[in-house]
Parts: structure tokens; sequence; C-alpha cells
């Protein structure tokens, strides 16, 4: 395979540096000769065009990026909201920035497909009006705006929050571009934009716990117009916008119509007894037992012992990512990765023959042809 004499060295040394990685381990993840790629960066060898595809897959560029004479402009290489969300959070490990980057440019692929679609004018994020120094009434307010009724699941919620312009991302438990590292503590994050901001919610072992991180993240939205990146330790702070979020998702989850339904007199004496007392609540609301024991601890119905009591018990069944799942439904991963508004956008812009079909697998996360028709045809029921 012929050499590429044109590789831009300082653009490889600028995406080592960028993920804190070494040249040694850079050479273990993409399987390559530790001391060609050592004489590669010292500019006393080349690369094989099949060897640079390796190289700009691992790091998530084009071809293009690496021959490129120029040095990085960080400002054309990524958007205001990455780079905002990076300068806040300087300890992002380098596999959650790649994560949150790639993020971004979904959303960029999004807003291109609509503007090809003949949508010049894109709407502008616009959520109710209100006090934003009052969790309580802003939750309120924007349950009204989402319109909820019937079902409380994740799903509903996502599908609620992306109809009012908001992109929901959701990691997936397999190996590969879309799932949180297993040893990363991260649980979400959010990017603001004047159109269509971004929630990602790592995927968990319960949905409620799903549901959850979506609102903690639509409420830094929506209360601080400013992106978050969270930890589990975040869902659960009495400080700062953390709080205020805390108390924006509490509120919106289980409203005070929800609350006086629980009867107090009925509650356990022993903690592990919760789940059973709140039973009927949870599933209905479509909410954890810990999410309604905040709210009761919150309106002065349960003491912190108390709370923090199931808290140590339930600690035994937490969790974070679950992984595996059944391959043979594929081609339905990019609507629980994407949602809806995603990848009915795509699959419309393929309808229209704006993109491809090869351009449409590869922006729905590289799955096979027949698995992008097969979408098209059951899209709608999924």
């Amino acid at each position: 395979m012929p050499a590429i004499e044109s590789v831009n060295i300082q653009r490889i040394l600028w995406c080592l540096n960028d993920r804190g990685l070494t040249a040694q381990e850079l050479a273990k993840a993409i399987k390559f000769d530790e001391a060609k790629l050592n004489a590669v960066l010292q500019g006393e060898a080349t690369l094989s065009l099949g060897q640079l595809k390796r190289l700009a897959k691992f790091f998530n560029r084009g071809l293009l990026f690496f021959v490129t004479e120029r040095e990085v402009n960080e400002s054309e290489l990524r958007t205001a909201g990455f780079r905002t969300l990076s300068n806040d959070n300087p300890q992002l490990a380098p596999e959650i920035k790649a994560l949150i980057e790639r993020v971004e440019k979904q959303r960029q692929i999004f807003l291109s497909l609509r503007e090809e679609l003949g949508e010049d004018d894109l709407p502008v994020f616009s959520p109710p009006d209100g006090p934003l120094d009052q969790p309580k009434v802003a939750a309120a307010n924007v349950g009204r705006w989402l319109s909820l009724n019937g079902d409380r699941s994740f799903n509903t919620y996502r599908r609620a929050i992306e109809l009012k312009g908001v992109l929901v991302f959701r990691s997936n438990g397999y190996n590969g571009a879309w799932q949180v590292p297993s040893d990363s503590e991260i649980v979400g994050f959010s990017i603001p934009h004047r159109q269509f901001p971004v929630i990602f919610v790592r995927k968990q072992n319960t949905p409620q716990r799903q549901l959850f991180t979506l609102a903690h993240e639509l409420g830094h939205v929506i209360l601080h117009g400013s992106g978050s990146v969270d930890n589990e330790i975040d869902l659960y702070s009495y400080a700062g916008k953390e709080r205020a979020a805390n108390a924006f998702a509490g509120n919106l989850l289980v409203p005070d119509s929800f609350l006086a339904e629980i009867k107090d007199w009925e509650k356990p004496d022993l903690p592990a007894d919760f789940e059973r007392w709140l039973r009927e609540q949870t599933q209905q609301w479509g909410v954890s037992v810990e999410v309604v024991l905040r709210r009761l601890l919150d309106s002065n119905r349960l003491s912190r012992n108390e709370y923090l009591a199931y808290r140590d018990w339930k600690q035994q069944w937490s969790g974070t990512e679950r992984s595996g799942g059944v391959r043979m439904y594929r081609y339905r991963e990019p609507v629980h990765v994407f949602g809806k508004s995603f990848v009915g956008t795509v699959l419309e812009a393929l309808g229209s023959r704006q993109i491809t079909v090869t351009k449409a697998s590869r922006y729905l996360d590289n799955i096979k042809i027949p698995d992008v028709h097969r979408l098209e045809r059951e899209f709608n029921a999924l």
C-alpha cells in the first residue's frame, strides 16, 4: 500500500496531547508497531493509507485532518458548547471528551440535514417563562409545557422533551463509540445551544435512574442555560446548581399532587420495606423509590436518618451501565441511542434522496444497509 508523504506530524501530536496519551498507549490502542510510530512522529518514517485510516478512526477525525498543513485551530474544530464544557471541567477523562465531541458532531449532522430538507429557519429553543431561581415553580411550568399524560416512562419523557427542540442521546450497552467507559463515574451531561440543545444520558441498570438523570440535565439547560457534566454524586448534591437541578428534577417527576397520594401513616419502620410501601406509586409514576423519598425528605415528611438508611441499604443494588443485549435487534439501536428526532431526520433525508443509504448508515452508528431499510419500515412502530 502506498505511503502518505504529506501527513502533518504536528496534528498527530496535537491529538495525543488532547487525549492525554503517550505514543506507546496510542500504538497499543491501534495495534501499531511502537518503534514504527515513534519513527513517524520523528519524521523518519511514513504511514501507509491503511495505517492513516486506523489512526484517523481512533481519533474520530477525517483523513484530511492529518494531511492539512495548517496548525490546529480549536475554534474551527470544536463548537463553543464543547469548549465551554471542557474548560469548565478540566479534569475530564480523554474518553469522555471524545464522547462529548462525538455528540456535538451528531448535532451538527442533524442541523445540516434539517437545512437540506428545507428548514432554513430552525426554531429557537424556548422553554416556558418563569422564575428560574425557583426550581419547584419552574418544574410545574415545564410539566405543563411537556403535556405529559398517562405513561411516565423514560421513553415518554424523552419523546416529549425531543418534541420541544432538545436532542436526547443515550449511551448503549455495547463496546463502541457510544458507550461510556465502565470505569467512568459520569452519568450524564448537557450542552446548551440556542437551537437544539443536547442532553446525554448514560444507560443505567434501571430506566428510573436514567429518567432522573434526564430530568436533572433538563434542569441545567432550563434553569442555568449552561452545560454540565454530572457524576452519580451530583444527583444527590445539596449545593449550588446541582441542588437546584435536583430540586427541579424531583418536582418535575413527582409534583405535589402526586406526593399527596402517599399515606405517611403506612410508612414501615425498616428501610428495606420502603420499596413495598411505595411500589404502587413508583410504578405508576415511572420513578425510583429514591426520588420519592427525596421529595418526602424535602417536604419534611421523612427524616434525613430514614433517607440515608434507605440509601445505605440500596447501595448493594446500585449499578451503572447495563451491557449486552440481542444483536438481532441491531436495527433498533440508533433510536435507543440518538432518539426519534435524530433518526427520523436521517430517514427523511434518505427518503427524499438528500443522502445515500451509505451515508445514512454512517450517521446511524454504522448499522448495516439491510438494517437501515428495516429501520425505515419499522420506524413509526418503535
